[in-house]
């Protein structure tokens, strides 16, 4: 993690559980699982295939008009929203199995990376609050960017929001 986005996670007013799933190296999905003693559900509220543009493509270090998977999901446990998450891979990076299950399917991506054995590393760019949007829309929420590597390539780039509420005092 970035020195700054650590320095930043530290001094905020926030339940630790949420600290922890906030500032982790890992997969999020298997931390609410421990935490709550629950399976967690993947609801996929939006996906489509993209062409990237300049911007995406900067972010992504592909080449502008590739394809790119975008996608938004909520992590859910017993009905209860914990984390929506919007998604940007790109197709033509990913282990062909991969991209059928990132498609076809609400799988979390850490079930999906352990599945196929790919030996990622997660990179976090930035961490702050704000106000959320979709379904945290009026809560605060920390949110965070990041991407996972693998093999020196950009798999997916990924904004997570956490609403900054008591759902995180378990």
């Amino acid at each position: 993690m970035e020195r700054g986005s650590f320095d930043k996670l530290k001094l905020l007013d926030i339940p630790t559980t949420l600290r922890i799933c906030a500032g982790t190296d890992g997969s999020v999905t298997y931390l609410l699982e421990v935490m709550t003693k629950q399976t967690v559900d993947v609801q996929t509220h939006y996906q489509e295939e993209v062409n990237a543009t300049d911007a995406v493509a900067e972010l992504l270090m592909i080449k502008s008009g590739e394809p790119v998977n975008h996608r938004e999901v909520v992590l859910s446990v017993s009905g209860k929203p914990y984390v929506l998450a919007r998604s940007l891979a790109p197709i033509n990076s990913m282990p062909q199995g991969m991209r059928d299950d990132l498609m076809c399917a609400d799988i979390p991506i850490g079930r999906i990376l352990r599945k196929y054995k790919l030996e990622t590393r997660r990179d976090i760019l930035n961490i702050d609050m704000k106000n959320g949007d979709g379904i945290f829309k009026d809560i605060p929420v920390l949110s965070r960017e990041y991407v996972i590597i693998h093999s020196s390539k950009i798999l997916m780039w990924i904004n997570e929001q956490f609403p900054v509420d008591k759902r995180w005092e378990l």
